[in-house]
């Protein structure tokens, strides 16, 4: 079954709540008493995104942790490639040419390849601020075959 780990979760959690309140800075201690996730995970996961630019450290009496740049600019595709020790990929040989060994004679090898671009693209297009508003039964995607279009309704079934 494909799902995301609990770490990229966490983080998606972690940010969507940063993002309910983008000007305050906020605490490993906070966030693991609002979220209910250890604070030990939460300082993990707040290094591990300050390390990709999508967090940044405050120091100081009222310091803490804050979003690096406005929620609806950080795309859940970055919080998984900050997050995921492993490149992004549905399969072995879209993670990492060359070390699937059934690879040069694959013949569902583009097929996957196809899938995993789709996934990723869709990852690219949702962000943390979309995240965080309720669903409403319609999502807003970029239509992959122009990618220079605005974005268009696809119902959620």
């Amino acid at each position: 079954m494909l799902r995301v780990s609990k770490l990229i979760d966490y983080g998606t959690l972690i940010l969507t709540h940063m993002a309910g309140d983008s000007g305050r800075h906020f605490s490993a201690a906070d966030l693991s008493d609002a979220l209910g996730i250890g604070q030990a995970t939460v300082s993990k996961v707040l290094k591990r995104l300050g390390q990709h630019d999508l967090v940044r450290s405050v120091r100081g009496a009222y310091g803490g942790y804050i979003l690096n740049r406005p929620a609806d600019r950080i795309s859940i595709a970055e919080v998984v490639d900050a997050l995921d020790d492993q490149p992004f990929g549905l399969t072995e040989c879209s993670a990492t040419p060359g070390a699937c060994s059934y690879e040069p004679g694959c013949h569902i090898r583009a097929n996957w390849m196809r899938i995993n671009q789709i996934v990723r693209r869709t990852l690219e297009d949702v962000s943390i601020a979309d995240l965080a508003r309720p669903v409403s039964g319609v999502i807003q995607l970029k239509d992959p075959s122009n990618e220079d279009s605005d974005r268009q309704d696809r119902r959620i079934s």
